[in-house]
């Protein structure tokens, strides 16, 4: 799992293509023309149809993440703090055994 923040540009694309590299990948995106232009053809698929599941997860995310949500007054002032929510989310989220360890030290508060 691999994400960056920035605008729909170019260069936003080129840095996620550099952190998770080109080597033996195959790319499933929407018919973004930045797409073409930096991910060679053999390796892009385009369509709506195909990102069901990035969209699902998209969906999920702003559903625990406040920050994530539009009209919110939960907001990152920086990179590092939305670069770090995610990273929990996916740790917990990923993790089932993790989330349980915490939330069993959670609770014992209360018995």
């Amino acid at each position: 799992m691999a994400w960056v923040l920035g605008g729909r540009d170019d260069a936003t694309c080129q840095r996620l293509l550099n952190r998770v590299g080109l080597q033996g990948k195959q790319f499933i995106t929407d018919d973004w023309p930045g797409y073409h232009r930096l991910i060679p053809a053999a390796q892009l698929t385009t369509g709506k149809h195909l990102t069901f599941p990035i969209e699902q997860d998209n969906s999920n995310i702003r559903h625990f993440l406040a920050r994530f949500r539009r009209r919110t007054k939960v907001v990152s002032k920086t990179e590092d703090m939305v670069d770090l929510s995610l990273r929990l989310y996916h740790h917990l989220h990923d993790q089932p055994a993790a989330f349980a360890a915490l939330s069993a030290t959670f609770l014992s508060i209360f018995s």
